[in-house]
């Protein structure tokens, strides 16, 4: 067996240890797996990106499919984060600064940390100098930081695609004070468009990845002294996102009520239903006005299908989505962005559920 197929071997095999670990809510026992892998010899980094990282993916599909609750989501993640933490304090991580330094990031009103946080202790293990800002960083604070810090290059994190108007907003800052920025995180998309379309100056699919082109440097900003979020969206002279976006409450509330009138079943609901039923379209509400911000079919369609997964899983009726769209292109015809992404959703929808066995058109 080469050095290779051990490594490939043994990660496997810890990947299966610490799922039981982090899903038995065993935080010592997620540790000391851990902490023997450095002490085998495996590479930091392998333990970080190899081990850790796939199984807090798992239990994210696994939240998704239903297996796991929000709260078994929440401490499953806790640990992983606590496990990251305690790494960093183990001598087989202890490296040498050199000289650049970064400073990691997530954008504003995004808590998902853990990706930010590995390519934080990658960087760290590299020999960069980081300066891990964690999650929720408003774009003033940020800024302000750089002003202080003296930073080679922000690495932006974000997982949650209705914060790509902020990540907007914190690039274009970042590019006004010369700062190159590399983007990263499931917001961006799996192809980074989303980091191309706001101005990012690199964008990377995984830790690995941004340390590579961190390591062999990211083209300056260039002079964007007045620059402004339309400069890169031209499409937002329409007003429509700006227009839906503060509609949003007021559309959720009109969604609802003609829901039920158009969705009997409702009638059966109990409040706790009714509750993630509003939250539902609220998010609906949420990414139509992202997907106007891109403008962006797929971000829209994805999310729409994405959430018809979720509810099968749930074993709430998928098709309950159509009514809520109809309501939506409804109130929303004069918009012709929003029709063309409301019936594009529709398409997607009525193909998934053809796919999964239902009706598309037993709700209408």
């Amino acid at each position: 067996m080469n050095a290779t197929t051990a490594v490939v071997g043994g990660a496997q095999a810890l990947r299966d240890e610490m799922w039981e670990a982090v899903t038995g809510r065993d935080e010592f026992g997620a540790a000391s797996i851990a902490f023997a892998a450095l002490d085998s010899g495996m590479e930091a980094e392998t333990v970080l990106l190899d081990v850790i990282a796939p199984v807090q993916a798992k239990v994210g599909t696994e939240w998704a499919a239903n297996r796991l609750t929000v709260a078994q989501e929440h401490a499953a993640s806790a640990i992983a984060e606590r496990v990251i933490a305690a790494l960093a304090h183990h001598p087989a991580t202890r490296t040498t600064p050199g000289p650049g330094r970064i400073t990691v990031a997530c954008v504003d009103r995004e808590w998902h940390v853990l990706p930010a946080r590995l390519l934080a202790e990658v960087l760290t293990l590299r020999g960069w100098q980081v300066d891990f800002l964690g999650a929720q960083v408003p774009t003033p604070h940020l800024i302000a930081h750089l002003h202080n810090s003296g930073a080679d290059a922000v690495a932006l994190s974000s997982s949650i695609p209705t914060r790509l108007p902020t990540a907007h907003a914190a690039i274009t800052a970042c590019r006004a004070v010369g700062v190159p920025v590399l983007a990263g995180g499931a917001a961006f998309g799996p192809d980074g468009r989303y980091a191309r379309l706001l101005g990012a100056n690199a964008w990377a699919p995984d830790a690995r990845s941004a340390a590579q082109q961190l390591a062999d440097g990211i083209p300056a900003p260039g002079l964007a002294t007045g620059r402004q979020q339309i400069d890169d969206l031209p499409h937002l002279t329409d007003q429509e996102y700006t227009l839906v976006a503060r509609s949003q409450a007021q559309l959720v509330r009109e969604v609802l009520t003609q829901l039920e009138k158009r969705f009997p079943a409702m009638a059966a609901y109990t409040d706790q239903q009714r509750q993630h039923t509003a939250e539902d379209i609220a998010h609906i509400v949420e990414f139509l006005a992202v997907a106007l911000y891109t403008d962006d079919d797929d971000l829209f369609t994805t999310f729409v299908t994405w959430t018809a997964g979720i509810l099968t899983a749930r074993h709430v009726p998928a098709r309950s989505l159509q009514p809520a769209l109809g309501v939506l292109k409804a109130e929303l015809k004069d918009f012709p962005r929003c029709t063309r992404l409301l019936d594009a959703a529709c398409l997607a929808l009525d193909s998934a559920l053809l796919t999964t066995g239902q009706n598309p058109g037993a709700s209408a």
